[in-house]
């Protein structure tokens, strides 16, 4: 089993440290956008850091990434090719798979266009690293893709196993969640997933990973095939949504002006 850490990082963004049995002293990061945290993490935990993993190319997931292969340079750099990103040395691409033998570990690489167009996804050892593409009960603003990519893009993790652990990389659960009462006031799960994270944050606890089986149930952007979500974006739209595609549009636009 992996053991994942959540290294906070800005006002909500978190950076993920992977940490494998088999290399117990041994580190992967994922989505550093600033060093000084991650370098405190390793000198407190005395572990060495063994690769950085990248998901795209905004700089609260890069900007740390001259740092820290400044202070460790044996450790590969992972990622896609995009001329705003640093030059990785294992280029993850759709459908790859990233080796790290040394760790044990093994990732599938989907490529998830929507947030950025270059944007990735990591699965692996039932863990869900999906940068901006996937929030717990949201997903990320469409800044260059099209609804029907990020749909496509979301439609992906569908696909996978419902024990999946899922690592977003932002704190926005509390604020997703009031967005989804919104859209469907009604769901008795929705209430109790909001009590839960209003717990957690009080505490100053993360209310992440969340999994998959608890995203299929409650996000409403992996709900769009449903009537209620489908009716109340005709609602808010004013108007009959024909497939899958408006309803998720209308949803995220919903979305970006409440």
């Amino acid at each position: 089993m992996l053991q994942i850490c959540a290294i906070p990082a800005f006002a909500d963004n978190y950076i993920w440290a992977i940490r494998c049995p088999s290399a117990p002293r041994r580190v992967v990061i994922v989505d550093p956008g600033d060093a000084e945290p991650v370098l405190r993490y390793l000198a407190e935990t005395q572990q060495e850091l063994a690769a950085i993993m990248l998901t795209h190319k905004h700089a609260d997931h890069i900007g740390g990434v001259q740092a820290l292969r400044a202070a460790h340079p044996q450790a590969p750099l992972i990622g896609p090719v995009h001329a705003a990103m640093p030059t990785p040395d294992l280029i993850a691409s759709a459908d790859a798979v990233v080796e790290l033998p040394a760790l044990g570990l093994s990732f599938e690489v989907l490529a998830v266009p929507g947030h950025t167009l270059e944007h990735i996804a990591y699965y692996g050892h039932r863990a869900l690293f999906p940068g901006d593409t996937l929030f717990s009960y949201g997903c990320g603003r469409l800044f260059e893709g099209q609804p029907a990519q990020m749909l496509a893009s979301l439609d992906q993790f569908l696909a996978l196993p419902d024990d999946t652990q899922v690592f977003p990389a932002h704190e926005y659960t509390a604020a997703n969640l009031r967005f989804a009462r919104m859209v469907l006031p009604d769901d008795a799960e929705l209430a109790s997933a909001q009590e839960r994270v209003a717990t957690a944050r009080r505490a100053d606890r993360p209310s992440l990973p969340s999994t998959l089986a608890t995203e299929r149930r409650g996000n409403p952007f992996l709900r769009v095939a449903e009537p209620a979500v489908r009716a109340a974006c005709e609602r808010q739209e004013g108007t009959t949504l024909p497939d899958r595609v408006a309803v998720f549009a209308a949803l995220r636009a919903w979305k970006d002006r409440a």
